[in-house]
């Protein structure tokens, strides 16, 4: 950015802007509004206030323990009361402050000695004409105040150049301001009902452009496709006669989704939606199956070898009846097994390939590539899911989570697919009973998960660090290493005991759980990666410390390794935090295995930036909305842009112009996500 100097550019960098466009568009996270003070004997303890007072006098630093340098200084008001301001190794926050002078403090109020005290607060002269001050997404080296006098430099340099892109017909009807307005007010509101009307403005903006890119995308998709199949479903139903299990409605109504797509030549782009072991993967065999039989090859990509030697297996098992040859590729094979198998899959002689992302690699050929499968799809980016469809031409493309998701959610991150939902377990399908303890229960969980492993079964035992950190507030938290390494010596002294986690090299993680699969593990010590692997139906205990640290949609993944066979299966909740919301949380797990319901829950607990852990899905981040609060605007959003493509479905009428180079700008950066 012209007139920022390099260091500060590359801390910019860090939050995504690098012009002053993006300046602009760094929204504030919050206001601090220093209208609404009050004087100091009615500021309460525990609460943060803004309180308007005199700065009375500054004392000498005083060195702590731990090397922190403590700033005090001493405040009154009109009343006489005092306030005592207290910054921590901070020497320059209280230079901009001088005695005498009047000002309006902002943070939490404590007790001190019988007086209050105000902690590294955030303040303004009580003089300054402008008292609702923004407060900005900031990184070590930015503050707030600097971030501010920046974005007022960059609005100077650009407030006659903000065009706004929204038609003005569709803006007046929604009762939408001009950008103009929008982005003066967000910064630099006039009151808190203009930062309302501002922000309503632009999360309207960012959705309706998403919206619009992601129904421009999903229409290029329902291109028609050659790669047909009969319409006759006597076939298909043979299939489903084969399978050794009855399939739900769920899951007869998903097949019937995906066999209308394909055989009505409709190019298929569809996602298999359901819970935990609700039978996706018999959706997917029978889609397979389709068009397997009609002469075309398919491909499952899973994000884990051990996961897709499990669908290689259980496919191979699914078309053995009907003599369709099945073909795994992993990074793991040896050189010879590679060029073998990659040139069955070039030949056409393999009819089914099961693979991790090296299906996507240069030198994997089809001979007549027709669906391409993706499982886990929150583990794979956009651009991985849409390289395997391009080893063909109008491949059809199913993937499957097992990730429930709230539907305002799944609107943005599917917003370029249709949605099969499954929402029943297969008939008898055991429930988990879920238990909440306190850690001076452990013994006697440990004590139970014995018991379970004596009697032939296996656990897992979950915590959420790989070592430990040295971190204020996560210090206790337990290592995976030196947790599994002692609980091996004392709790579980005599059996096998596997540990697993995320720094591990791919084969050792392999390994680990090749060995807790077969049977030759008791018990395994992990982090999440467990989250997603393979089926082991003689699992049906598993103990999660630190419980939370999750949120309730990843327990439940969790939770849903186990309770894969015949056994009844435990999962039991281990925390020591005295929160009460934190308890009514957890509580919810306990109460409920449906995974949508605690999806809804966990999006308004967590909001949807971390729904996923981290973000994999090849989105573009948010810059105001929240899908979960803005719910009612992404609905407007998603109607507006349904009337606005059916009226102008190239957006190439003059008023959509501004608004066509918008939504390709964010089309291109879709395009270009996903994971590197």
């Amino acid at each position: 950015m012209s007139g920022v100097g390099e260091k500060k550019a590359g801390l910019y960098q860090k939050l995504g802007v690098k012009t002053f466009g993006d300046l602009l568009e760094l929204y504030p996270r919050r206001y601090i509004n220093y209208n609404d003070y009050c004087l100091i004997e009615e500021a309460r303890p525990g609460r943060i206030c803004a309180v308007k007072a005199s700065l009375v006098s500054k004392s000498p630093p005083v060195k702590a323990s731990g090397g922190r340098v403590i700033f005090k200084a001493l405040a009154g008001d009109e009343n006489g009361d005092e306030l005592v301001i207290t910054f921590f190794n901070n020497q320059y926050a209280l230079s901009r402050a001088f005695e005498r002078q009047e000002y309006i403090f902002y943070g939490k109020i404590a007790e001190n000695q019988g007086g209050k005290e105000i902690l590294s607060p955030y303040y303004i002269s009580a003089k300054d004409k402008n008292k609702i001050v923004p407060v900005y997404p900031l990184t070590a080296g930015l503050s707030s105040f600097v971030v501010a006098k920046d974005v007022q430099h960059a609005y100077r340099l650009c407030a006659e150049e903000i065009k706004d892109c929204i038609p003005q017909e569709l803006r007046l009807n929604l009762d939408l301001c001009h950008r103009a307005f929008a982005i003066k007010q967000i910064h630099f509101p006039d009151s808190m009902q203009n930062a309302q009307i501002a922000k309503r403005r632009l999360v309207f903006e960012e959705l309706f452009t998403l919206s619009l890119a992601l129904a421009k995308i999903k229409n290029r998709n329902t291109a028609f496709s050659k790669i047909k199949t009969d319409k006759d479903k006597r076939e298909l139903r043979a299939f489903i006669k084969s399978l050794p299990f009855t399939l739900t409605n769920g899951q007869l109504g998903a097949i019937r989704d995906c066999f209308d797509d394909i055989s009505g030549g409709k190019l298929m782009n569809r996602l298999i939606q359901g819970d935990v072991g609700s039978g996706k993967t018999a959706v997917a065999a029978a889609a397979a199956y389709c068009l397997i039989k009609n002469g075309w090859q398919c491909a499952i990509m899973a994000p884990t070898e051990i996961l897709a030697r499990q669908h290689y297996e259980t496919f191979s098992k699914f078309f053995a009846p009907f003599g369709f040859k099945c073909g795994l590729l992993t990074g793991s094979l040896s050189a010879k097994q590679k060029r073998e198998t990659l040139a069955r899959i070039s030949s056409g002689e393999v009819d089914f390939v099961a693979g991790t992302n090296a299906l996507i690699f240069e030198g994997v050929n089809f001979a007549r590539l027709g669906l391409v499968i993706t499982d886990e799809q929150h583990r794979f980016g956009v651009r991985q899911r849409t390289g395997l469809a391009l080893k063909g031409q109008d491949v059809h493309t199913l993937v499957m989570s097992a990730t429930p998701i709230p539907r305002t959610l799944a609107l943005i991150l599917y917003g370029d697919l249709d949605i099969s939902l499954i929402k029943e377990l297969p008939p008898g399908r055991r429930k988990t009973d879920t238990l909440l303890i306190r850690s001076g229960k452990r013994a006697r969980a440990y004590s139970f998960i014995r018991s379970i492993i004596d009697d032939g079964g296996q656990a897992y035992i979950v915590c959420p660090l790989v070592r430990e950190s040295e971190t204020e507030g996560a210090a206790q938290l337990l290592s995976v290493n030196k947790y599994g390494e002692e609980i091996a010596q004392t709790e579980l002294a005599g059996y096998s005991v596997g540990i697993l986690h995320g720094k591990m090299k791919s084969k050792e993680k392999e390994n680990i759980m090749s060995r807790f699969y077969s049977g030759e593990l008791s018990a395994l010590v992990s982090t999440t990666v467990i989250e997603v692997g393979v089926d082991v139906p003689n699992a049906s205990v598993m103990l999660i410390e630190n419980a939370e640290r999750f949120g309730l949609s990843q327990l439940h993944q969790l939770r849903g390794r186990i309770g894969r066979g015949n056994r009844k299966s435990y999962c039991i909740l281990i925390t020591d935090s005295m929160n009460a919301d934190t308890v009514n949380r957890l509580g919810i797990v306990v109460k409920t295995n449906d995974g949508f319901v605690l999806a809804e829950e966990d999006l308004k607990i967590r909001g949807p930036g971390d729904f996923f852990g981290n973000r994999q899905h090849g989105l573009p981040e948010f810059k105001i909305a929240d899908v979960s609060a803005d719910a009612d605007i992404l609905a407007l959003a998603i109607e507006s842009s349904k009337k606005i493509l059916t009226d102008d479905p190239d957006l190439t009428q003059p008023a959509n112009l501004g608004l066509a180079q918008n939504v390709q700008i964010l089309i291109s950066k879709i395009a270009e996500g996903g994971l590197n």
